[in-house]
């Protein structure tokens, strides 16, 4: 137990009185509920009739009854006060709940910490490799209309240029080939015009 503590005149002087309190509502608990038990005891005839000796017993009994009731409820406020002057002036008390406290909440705090900090490694090598995956498969079955719009650009450039290339040589193949056709040409007319008879 911790060691006790000096406590200020005003405080000291309160302790007292609810020492005082406890002792008094005991003490009458204790009286009222003897004399309860002393009434039930039988006597003998007195100049008193019975039925008179009995209603006096009766109210007696009430009396000390609600002299009881009365002392135990003041038993319970006491007990109320003491637990407001506990809550009130006993700081190291609260001060060390605090501590607990806010211990508990600091180790909660950290072991969340670390669950989140695995939970983002974690998420971070599924995104990677799904990443990988999804690129890789993507970059050998893609299409023009699947690449980015630069990317298709320039692929259609490329396709226009090795359209013109294949179709440069059939139009110069003409003019390569101009003499034999214009040579041919002359000879196909002569055989047309009057040429040599076959005489008979």
């Amino acid at each position: 137990m911790a060691q006790q503590r000096a406590l200020p005149q005003s405080k000291e002087t309160l302790l007292q009185s609810y020492n005082k309190r406890l002792k008094d509502d005991i003490k009458s608990i204790m009286d009222n509920f003897t004399e309860i038990i002393k009434t039930a005891k039988i006597e003998d005839e007195t100049q008193v009739s019975r039925a008179t000796q009995g209603e006096q017993d009766n109210y007696e009994m009430h009396v000390r009854a609600a002299n009881i009731v009365r002392a135990g409820e003041s038993l319970m406020k006491l007990v109320s006060d003491l637990k407001q002057f506990l809550i009130l002036n006993d700081f190291p008390s609260v001060n060390e709940a605090i501590d607990q406290r806010n211990q508990q909440l600091r180790a909660l705090q950290e072991e969340c910490d670390r669950k989140l900090i695995t939970l983002r490694d974690e998420v971070s090598i599924d995104l990677y490799e799904l990443e990988e995956e999804y690129y890789s498969s993507s970059s050998s079955l893609c299409e023009a209309n699947d690449l980015p719009l630069c990317e298709a650009y320039w692929r259609l450039d490329l396709d226009t240029d090795s359209a013109d290339g294949l179709s440069a040589p059939l139009l110069a193949s003409p003019e390569t080939g101009a003499g034999p056709l214009q040579s041919a040409a002359p000879a196909h007319s002569h055989g047309g015009g009057p040429g040599p008879t076959e005489h008979t």
